[in-house]
This record gives C-alpha cells, sequence and structure tokens, in this order.
C-alpha cells in the first residue's frame, strides 16, 4: 500500500526533511519480523531513481572479478576471490544507502561491463621470496610509488577501469530476473566466457526496523554468491554474506556498518576464509575493522566458525584492515601485529576506486518488463522533479501487478521465471533456462536483440 505524505508535493526536500519522512514512515514497522516481506511503498521523493536490479549488483569493479582463477596456486586463487570481495560493496563506500524501487515479478535486468584485464597477478611463492630477502622484486606485487611508509609498498590491489581503456578489455554480461513476488527473491548470473568463469546465486534479504537502526541480513534463500572456475574443473566457492546495520538514522546521516562473520570455502581446494568484521563500540567512531584467516578445513566437517577456533597448524594467511579502506594480508600463521610491514601486502585499496559503468541495451531494444523500461516514467518525473506524477505512476505500475497476480490467482496459474529454472533453489545456484543461456550469448556479441526470446 503506498504511503501519502507531504513528501509527495512537487517541492524538492533535502535530506534532513527526507530523513524525518522516512523514519515516520519506519516507526510503523517497529516489530515487524522482516520489513522486506512487506514491501511497503514509499513516497518517490525517498526514492534513489534506480531499479533495483539494476542497483543491486556485485561487479563495481568487474577487473577483480575478471582476475579470479589466474593463478595456479590455489591459496592464490582464495585471494583472488577475496579480492573480488572487498571490491563488491563498493557503492556503499562511495556513495551514500539508498532505496531502489521495488522489483515486480517477473521484472529482469542486463548489462555487460568491459574489464581491463590489468590486476596485478597474486603470486604467493614469489612474494615469501621478496619478502624473506632471498629477491629483489616480484612480478606479482607492484610498488606504490609515494607510499607513506617504504617498507608497505607492496599492492596486489586492482586498478580503477578507466573510460577509455588502454590495456585489453574482457567482457562481462549480466542477467538477473525477479523471480518470486513473496517473499522477494531475484536470480542472478555473471558470465565471463573468455576468463572460463561465472558466478550465480540469489538474492534476498530480510530487514528488521530496531528504533535506531535497520538490520539486513540474507534471506532463507540467499546462500551467497557461487562463483565457478570453469578451467579449473568446476572449482566453485560459495561467498555467504554477513549482515550489516543502516545506522544513523536518528542522527541524520545514514551509514551501512558491519558486525558479523562472513564465509568463503572451497570444497575442491579445502581452503576457507574466515572474515570477522568487527561492531564498533556503542560510543566509539566507526573504524570499519576486519580481520581474516585463510586455513585448510575439512569440506566433510565444516565446524569451524571463529577465527579464534582454527588451530595455527592449519593457518595459511591472515588478513587485517579497514574494508571501506585498505586491507593487507601476510602469510603464515603468525599473527599480524608481530608481522614486520613489508610481510604486509595490501591485497586491496579502496580509495582510488570508484563504481565502473555498466554497458546498457539501447532503449528501442529493451522489453517492455525490462527494469530501465518499467520504471522510466517514474525515473523521468522523479529526475525533472515531478514527485506527484512520479509516484502515481509508480502506484499504477504497483496496481498492475497486483491485478495480474489476482488473474493468475482466478485462473488457477503458476507463475514461472523466463530466464532461469526455478523460482528459488535450496542449493542457492539458479540454472539458466535457454533463453537465459541465449541473453547472454547475445549480450557478451553485443547483441540486444529479443526476438525469437520474449
Amino acid at each position: 500500500m503506498a504511503s501519502n505524505t507531504g513528501a509527495d508535493e512537487d517541492v524538492p526536500q533535502n535530506d534532513g526533511s527526507k530523513l524525518k519522512t522516512f523514519i515516520s514512515i519506519l516507526r510503523k514497522f517497529i516489530g515487524v519480523a522482516d520489513l522486506a516481506s512487506v514491501r511497503f511503498s514509499l513516497p518517490s521523493q525517498l526514492l534513489e531513481p534506480t531499479p533495483n536490479l539494476e542497483y543491486w549488483n556485485y561487479l563495481d569493479n568487474p577487473s577483480a572479478f575478471a582476475a579470479i582463477g589466474t593463478s595456479d596456486d590455489p591459496l592464490d586463487r582464495m585471494l583472488e576471490v577475496l579480492r573480488f570481495w572487498f571490491t563488491k560493496d563498493l557503492k556503499y563506500v562511495k556513495g551514500k544507502p539508498c532505496k531502489p524501487y521495488n522489483s515486480c515479478l517477473g521484472e529482469f535486468f542486463r548489462c555487460n561491463w568491459e574489464a581491463e584485464d590489468n590486476a596485478p597477478r597474486i603470486d604467493t611463492k614469489s612474494l615469501l621470496a621478496s619478502t624473506s630477502g632471498s629477491a629483489s622484486s616480484a612480478s606479482s606485487v607492484k610498488s606504490t610509488k609515494g607510499a607513506s611508509d617504504p617498507r608497505t609498498a607492496s599492492s596486489v590491489s586492482v586498478v580503477q577501469t578507466t573510460s577509455k581503456p588502454t590495456s585489453p578489455t574482457v567482457r562481462i554480461s549480466y542477467l538477473t530476473e525477479q523471480t518470486s513476488h513473496h517473499p522477494p527473491v531475484s536470480a542472478f548470473y555473471v558470465s565471463c566466457p573468455e576468463k572460463g568463469l561465472h558466478a550465480r546465486g540469489f538474492d534476498q534479504i530480510s530487514a528488521k526496523f530496531t528504533g535506531t537502526a535497520i538490520k539486513v541480513s540474507p534471506g532463507e534463500h540467499n546462500l551467497g554468491i557461487f562463483i565457478t572456475l570453469e578451467r579449473r574443473n568446476n572449482e566453485t566457492y560459495q561467498l555467504k554474506h554477513p549482515a550489516a546495520h543502516l545506522g544513523g538514522i536518528l542522527r541524520g546521516s545514514l551509514s551501512v556498518s558491519v558486525g558479523d562473520f562472513a564465509y568463503i570455502t572451497c570444497p575442491q581446494t579445502k581452503l576457507k576464509a574466515i572474515l570477522h568484521y568487527v561492531e564498533e563500540g556503542w560510543l566509539g567512531r566507526a573504524q570499519n575493522k576486519v580481520e581474516g584467516v585463510i586455513f585448510k578445513y575439512d569440506p566433510e566437517n565444516d565446524d569451524k566458525m571463529r577465527i579464534k577456533d582454527v588451530p595455527d597448524s592449519d593457518v595459511v594467511a591472515r588478513l587485517g584492515g579497514a574494508w571501506k579502506d585498505k586491507v593487507v594480508f601476510t602469510l603464515g600463521p603468525k599473527p599480524m601485529a608481530s608481522q614486520p610491514p613489508e610481510k604486509q601486502i595490501t591485497i586491496i585499496d579502496l580509495n582510488p576506486l570508484v563504481v565502473a559503468p555498466k554497458l546498457l541495451p539501447p532503449k528501442e531494444k529493451q522489453a517492455e518488463h525490462e527494469s530501465l523500461t518499467l520504471w522510466g516514467g517514474v525515473t523521468d518525473a522523479i529526475m525533472s522533479k515531478q514527485f506527484s506524477k512520479a509516484t502515481n505512476v509508480k502506484i499504477e505500475l504497483e496496481e498492475k501487478q497486483r491485478e495480474k497476480a489476482k488473474e493468475r490467482e482466478r485462473n488457477n496459474e503458476t507463475w514461472k521465471p523466463v530466464f532461469f529454472d526455478q523460482v528459488t533453489d535450496k542449493k542457492g545456484t539458479p540454472d539458466l533456462t535457454e533463453k537465459g543461456r541465449q541473453i547472454l550469448e547475445r549480450a557478451q556479441k553485443e547483441d540486444w536483440n529479443l526476438e525469437g526470446i520474449i
């Protein structure tokens, strides 16, 4: 049900006014077990003019994704996955949290990225040699000029993709579809055939307003991101999301903080990473600290859930830093605090990075239920500050979806996704239909034509 508030008047609100309106709406939902399942509708002035399916993806730095699987060493590949992991939330680091449009059942979004194939190679054997003094340098490590401490100048962080890349690029294609309305679930698939690489999963969140913050957790169908290296015997990594908090609501300055554990596992290499996002003190200033460990584990007896539970004899690397700034890693079981600076290698430095632009289908090639077209009228009205019109268009669109749902119920019809086989899946790994495969194959050729598909 849409909320009718003064925010719908065609008078732009400043951020403070928007926040007050947002809080007044949220207060009605204190104690509700899951805000995401309620799917309440916000006035248009409080929305980011972006479809949810366009906004919610993990390739903020596609070069980091394209570099996964480059190394022949299992530890190096795990570090490549972790380097990607720390870039996937760049939008929250560089921008403010926002509320995109709710997705409609059957809505879909597709795009490409042109990723520069220039991520520094991770080669821990060379790193060991160079930091122990047996080699003067390592081809896998780039020197960061102007670093405040010359001893900490080693980095394997990705660099910013330029608008006009000079180095070779790799094309990555993306497809996502809203497969369920109650609960809200979308399936996604990332394809990079040039690198023999794909990723997939279901996106679903559970959200609860506590009165001072919104806690956002993975929903029951969201088992994380599954990345598969096709050229390494389908070696697969499962990346499980931590819970996050949207705070600063009462202060009038929204921010994302994380105080939870994230897990990355690879049964084939028998390596696991635990990342502990450290909760800030109640009065403490946000440090966004993260500490982690990579260790040998038994996939048949995966019982180590906290860093302190991992015996030193199983540890192969440790990580630490600030997930919104810079994260370093060291090799071996020794605590990071006891490692000299020259043995601390920067795995990611987010400071010079910005969210990479997407390459979108031309407007005339988009279907009517493709995100940018479906929500185009709302977006145009918001961008021209016609907020009353935007709200009316949004209500009309949402009402059409309700009528379609009622019609399916009257006809006893079960809705099925077009591009994915499953609405949801207990394994967390959606399979593409033939139409889904065709969409991605055409996208790889920059062919946005939908003829013969839908």
